[in-house]
């Protein structure tokens, strides 16, 4: 399959004014991911007109910056808009959204056991927000990178939790929401770290940091971190949703084979190689309008992308991680494959590729 195939949709696409706006970004950004001076993980990055925003867990509580690129993120002035005054414990991996002109930041907070997904809300991205409330999460477990999207006409929240009370396992859960803080019904597990390439590093086997971006098709994609952040072997990896599928329904999302986004040539889907300059990329943001899916980008061009890491030739651990800008951009054709589970075993459709 030639690349001008695999990248069909670029020529003779309209493109919207918030879709060349993006795409003029970008034909500026090099070849290769920048290092940004922002020390930290779990980046989430939004666009909201000309400004791109960014939150962050800091201070024993939450931060934002604001600033005309993503480049010069690093460089903003951080806000501190919540702070931990009832001794929630650890906040981690705060993320940001923009539903009905109003923002939501959804981050874990909780020691241990506890951790479960809180939620605050403003009308301005960086000051005047709400107290903490905690989502009522289905089953009420365990609970950690939670964000809200909404695909076909339904809220939904998705999320990295244990099934039960022990720290076996991180799957990715899926739950619809009737507001952007009131989940409904049940929760429905769409993922589990079963294939042995997101199996390489455990205690626990890890599925974690899902973020939803909609392929040029429409169709739904989770994009994952897979093995334990501890690990250079942490990497990104796709779920895709089939075309018509039901969200809630675990055989109606198949998985790549393998990683997308890596360092090590050996976990990697065939046909995807692993990074040159970068270790463990993982727990990553797509820079969407408002971070909403529906302006996810078209076929062709490479949008921006924010993603931790560590540099090659640094010890890789926690406190070595920076946020990298890089890019991403549809690669068509791709098929998924599965073995002894119900249902058809193959899937194909559009995939991703991402670029340091």
């Amino acid at each position: 399959m030639g690349l001008s195939r695999r990248l069909a949709g670029a020529v003779g696409f309209v493109l919207s004014g918030v879709l060349a706006a993006a795409l003029t970004l970008t034909s500026a950004e090099p070849a290769r991911a920048d290092q940004t001076g922002l020390r930290a993980a779990d980046p989430s990055v939004i666009r909201v007109g000309g400004t791109y925003i960014s939150v962050q867990s800091a201070g024993g509580g939450i931060a934002v910056r604001q600033a005309p690129s993503t480049d010069a993120l690093d460089s903003a002035v951080p806000r501190q808009v919540w702070s931990d005054t009832r001794d929630r414990g650890e906040v981690w991996a705060p993320e940001i959204v923009r539903d009905g002109g109003r923002y939501y930041i959804y981050f874990s907070a909780g020691r241990g056991a506890a951790h479960r997904m809180y939620v605050i809300s403003s009308a301005s991205p960086d000051s005047g927000y709400s107290a903490e409330t905690k989502l009522a999460l289905p089953d009420e477990k365990w609970a950690i990178d939670g964000t809200l999207f909404t695909f076909g006409g339904q809220r939904w929240f998705v999320w990295s939790g244990w099934a039960g009370d022990t720290n076996v396992e991180q799957n990715l859960y899926i739950a619809r929401m009737s507001d952007p803080t009131t989940p409904t019904g049940a929760r429905h597990i769409i993922s589990q770290p079963r294939e042995s390439w997101e199996r390489v590093v455990g205690n626990p086997f890890i599925n974690e940091g899902p973020e939803p971006v909609r392929d040029p098709s429409g169709q739904l994609h989770i994009v994952y971190s897979a093995n334990g952040s501890w690990s250079d072997q942490y990497c990104l990896a796709d779920l895709r949703l089939r075309a018509g599928g039901d969200p809630t329904y675990v055989w109606d999302w198949y998985k790549s084979n393998g990683c997308l986004f890596g360092s090590h040539r050996a976990t990697m889907m065939a046909g995807w190689d692993p990074t040159l300059y970068v270790n463990g990329p993982g727990h990553h943001s797509f820079v969407l309008l408002n971070g909403d899916i529906g302006t996810s980008p078209p076929a062709g061009p490479r949008f921006p992308l924010m993603f931790h890491a560590v540099p090659k030739g640094t010890p890789y651990a926690w406190e070595n991680r920076y946020w990298y800008t890089g890019t991403f951009c549809w690669w068509g054709d791709t098929t998924y494959s599965r073995a002894n589970v119900p249902g058809p075993n193959r899937d194909t459709g559009w995939s991703l590729k991402f670029f340091e």
